[in-house]
């Protein structure tokens, strides 16, 4: 049972929701949507409405005539019926667990019946000049897609530091803009945490053949100023001059709540059970911070962020469910290509692929020959068979799936 306010807490304590990101409004439509009637406030630290971050990297930057507009979650009217009580753009500082009280920003006090914490993360960046050159950015919130538009726009050369999607996607938009783009990667191959060897060639040969220079393993990067401008240096390539740096080297997640409340935190994610759960009854948490309960890792993705999120807020309502077990699942837009990832990495995996048309799909099988990670090059109809064969860890026949004369509708 949900935990009940103590007498000293303000008779109007009802659910707050930490993050005004997706995973934050998400639940809170969910709430509203599940006959929650009561107050219902968000503290966020940006002004905007809740909205969608995966078009940032791509259509918000592409929209040189500033048309796009604020990529809405829901539209005006349907934020407006939540009936929202906004506490922003303010942070939440504290969270005072024995009088279900968080503190925020402004030194204010925001009682609560339940809370939800959908903190998300910030983007990761070295020490030093990195954090402060005028010519080095990053891309998470909207403000910052607007400021990397307009530094685009004035940009011939471009160096991306870190191949990882997000990396990978900025470089596909600046190449589309016609500017020169070189992206620097660490390790010895493009996303290696996410993908096999396999696809991160593939992904190496299409940036590549959009004129990118991307250099891997390129060991340490030093960035020194030179008269207004970035310059970088790896172990690589001699010093050169860029007219704009975005770094993405993957994200903080904002942990920091979490931990000064004493909830559980382990493997770099708040521990929460398949209903969003946390180690306090009347806690919850959603999203890029929220461990996911059967693969032990927290997932950065916009179909985890809304459809675990949609799975907590109904459980703050003691709606009978099934708890969250949806597999990973990410896609990528780069040029003309639609990636989708399905399933994490497994060491002892190997790889079967099919060719077929435009569209490439890469299995990685156990030695079962069960389906433990998929990459499709557009073709999301193999990703919707993929997810039934992955939760079914059913047996795959290595042969059939290279075959593009075989159906696999088939296997159904």
């Amino acid at each position: 049972m949900n935990q009940i306010p103590n007498q000293e807490q303000q008779e109007d304590a009802g659910i707050v929701i930490i993050g005004g990101g997706q995973a934050g409004g998400w639940a809170a439509k969910t709430l509203r949507e599940s006959g929650y009637t009561g107050k219902l406030s968000v503290i966020g630290d940006e002004p905007h409405d809740f909205y969608e971050r995966p078009p940032l990297s791509k259509a918000v930057l592409l929209d040189s005539e500033g048309q796009l507009g604020l990529t809405r979650l829901f539209s005006e009217e349907a934020v407006a019926a939540l009936n929202i009580d906004w506490h922003r753009p303010l942070r939440a500082d504290g969270i005072l667990r024995d009088k279900q009280q968080v503190i925020m920003s402004n030194g204010e006090k925001l009682p609560y019946r339940q809370l939800l914490i959908a903190t998300g993360g910030r983007p990761r960046r070295p020490e030093g000049l990195w954090q402060s050159h005028k010519k080095v950015l990053t891309l998470r919130s909207w403000n910052d897609a607007l400021q990397l538009r307009t530094q685009l726009a004035q940009s011939k050369t471009l160096a991306v530091v870190g191949g990882g999607w997000i990396g990978l996607e900025i470089a596909a938009s600046a190449r589309k803009m016609g500017i020169a783009v070189t992206v620097f990667e660490r390790q010895s191959a493009l996303c290696l945490r996410s993908i096999g060897s396999e696809v991160s060639q593939a992904l190496l040969e299409l940036h590549q053949n959009q004129g990118v220079e991307v250099i891997c393993g390129c060991g340490d990067i030093t960035l020194t100023d030179n008269n207004g401008q970035p310059e970088l240096k790896s172990e690589l390539t001699e010093s050169q001059t860029f007219d704009l740096v975005v770094v993405g080297i993957g994200v903080i997640l904002n942990l920091e709540l979490a931990q000064q409340a004493g909830l559980e935190v382990r493997g770099g994610g708040i521990v929460v059970d398949d209903q969003g759960r946390t180690s306090d009854p009347a806690i919850f948490a959603a999203g890029d911070v929220a461990l996911h309960s059967s693969l032990g890792i927290c997932l950065q993705s916009w179909a985890y962020a809304q459809n675990q999120a949609i799975t907590t807020a109904r459980s703050m309502l003691d709606i009978g469910q099934q708890g969250y077990e949806e597999q990973a699942w990410l896609w990528s837009d780069q040029y003309a290509e639609n990636i989708q990832i399905l399933g994490i990495p497994a060491n002892d995996s190997h790889c079967v692929i099919r060719q077929d048309g435009s569209s490439k799909v890469y299995f990685y099988l156990n030695a079962n020959n069960q389906l433990v990670q998929m990459v499709a090059f557009n073709d999301a109809r193999t990703i919707k068979l993929g997810k039934r064969w992955l939760l079914a860890k059913r047996e795959l026949d290595p042969a059939q799936l290279s075959d593009p004369s075989f159906s696999l509708m088939a296997l159904k």
